[in-house]
């Protein structure tokens, strides 16, 4: 390089940092999004996301410690820690930092609104503004009953506010739209919209509904009437919505409220996107669209999310932005705690010691990236599973009875055949074994 192109050089302005926004809906199974293989339900805006980035068809959580999987799944979000480490991080008992309070001490600006199930004390260390703020597991959608932010970190029951007339989804899409309009300018940002769609109650507007008849809705192939077995969280209020035997009519209708919310959500996630398009800086910003959680509805009888079947630990997982490659699947196992150390990686930024998290930032950029080779799933005391890229082994232990189930997942992926028993298994059940303790003493699972 010559003396003048050096001048020039050094006078050149460094590379604005990317924004970052994270979208989080809330009990969105992994298979409903149109453009990454169901036809049977309309989401134009999360296809428009997939056409602008990677979308990755086998992300998973590891599981939860409660009924309510998304909290220590939200709890792993934020933390970039695995399922144990992250709750125990959020009960005081082990160092954290959380994505958002990071990316403020970088000189970001700072946005959260939606739905936060960790308590008021985690929401004040992540954010420095937003609101309106849902403080709690599920609510109606019309009428959530919602705080704004307070910098005291104050939130009593007598402050809280409800728009009985505007839903969830509108009402926290129109609280990023605002921020991203009204923002510092001259601050990168960072914001966090957490939507409680489509858990239910699954309320869509009417237009919405008219758009999947109950007499269309195909029932998914794994359906069953009920569970072959007590898998030990049969009587969980998901699975209550219900009664048993599951009917096929009863499910249909559940499908069908299901893919509704679905499309209407994707609607406004489309708002929040053309206000990205019409402020310019979309080009330089990175955005992704992930889940909490799966959901049955349905599939082996069950109705909830408290179960290890594919239907409950895979969730969607799109991601976007400057310097990743356009109209791309990944088939890379990951988990929703490798989302922080990937946005560090992306934003340029130190990332903390306290992760667990592996960032997956190389997929992103279109380079040979295979994710992990297996993956831990645990949910209570009841269950446990290690899955590979082609094999999952479930362990259930109710009532002191252990059952256990194997499924060649590349040739029956509804998980609908069980090879416990089948003695050319007997090799690989056994190595799953060994993995599986070896996991679980790994990520101090308390029943290691």
């Amino acid at each position: 390089m010559n003396r003048r192109n050096f001048l020039l050089a050094l006078a050149a302005p460094a590379s604005p940092r990317p924004n970052v926004i994270v979208l989080f809906s809330d009990d969105q199974r992994f298979d409903t999004i149109h453009a990454l293989g169901n036809p049977d339900i309309q989401t134009p805006n999360l296809d428009r996301l997939c056409a602008r980035g990677v979308a990755f068809t086998h992300a998973r959580i590891m599981g939860g410690n409660q009924g309510a999987v998304c909290v220590p799944s939200r709890a792993m979000l934020m933390t970039g820690q695995s399922l144990y480490h992250a709750t125990s991080a959020f009960a005081g008992k082990r160092d954290y930092q959380l994505w958002p309070a990071l990316f403020t001490k970088n000189g970001y600006a700072n946005f959260g609104t939606g739905k936060w199930h960790n308590g008021p004390k985690t929401y004040h260390e992540a954010f420095t503004a937003g609101g309106p703020i849902m403080f709690g597991g599920m609510n109606d959608h019309y009428g959530t009953p919602v705080f704004d932010y307070n910098p005291a970190g104050k939130y009593p029951l007598a402050e809280a506010k409800r728009f009985p007339k505007k839903s969830s989804s509108e009402l926290f899409a129109d609280a990023v739209i605002g921020f991203l309009e009204s923002r510092d300018k001259t601050k990168p940002f960072c914001a966090y919209v957490a939507f409680t769609a489509p858990h239910d109650p699954r309320q869509a507007p009417p237009e919405w509904l008219a758009k999947y008849p109950v007499d269309r809705v195909k029932l998914p192939a794994n359906f069953l009437p009920q569970h072959p077995f007590d898998n030990g969280e049969l009587k969980v209020r998901d699975e209550a919505l219900l009664p048993w035997p599951r009917t096929t009519e009863a499910v249909k209708k559940e499908i069908a409220d299901y893919y509704a919310l679905i499309s209407y959500l994707d609607s406004q996630i489309g708002r929040i996107l053309d206000t990205l398009d019409r402020s310019g800086v979309a080009e330089n910003t990175i955005v992704v669209f992930a889940g909490d959680n799966g959901l049955a509805l349905g599939q082996h009888g069950l109705l909830g999310k408290q179960n290890l079947y594919d239907h409950s630990i895979r969730v969607p997982l799109i991601v976007a932005g400057p310097g990743i490659k356009k109209n791309q699947r990944s088939a890379a196992a990951v988990y929703n705690f490798d989302i922080f150390p990937t946005l560090c990686d992306l934003a340029g930024l130190a990332k903390p010691t306290t992760l667990d998290g592996t960032s997956f930032a190389p997929a992103l950029r279109g380079e040979n990236f295979v994710g992990r080779p297996h993956t831990y799933h645990a949910y209570r005391d009841f269950q446990r599973a290690i899955r590979t890229s082609t094999h999952k082994l479930i362990r259930y232990t109710v009532k002191g009875q252990t059952t256990r189930q194997l499924f060649d997942l590349s040739k029956d992926p509804l998980e609908m055949t069980n090879l416990i028993d089948d003695p050319k298994q007997a090799k690989r059940i056994r190595a799953l074994e060994v993995d599986l303790k070896t996991w679980q003493k790994a990520v101090d699972d308390p029943l290691s």
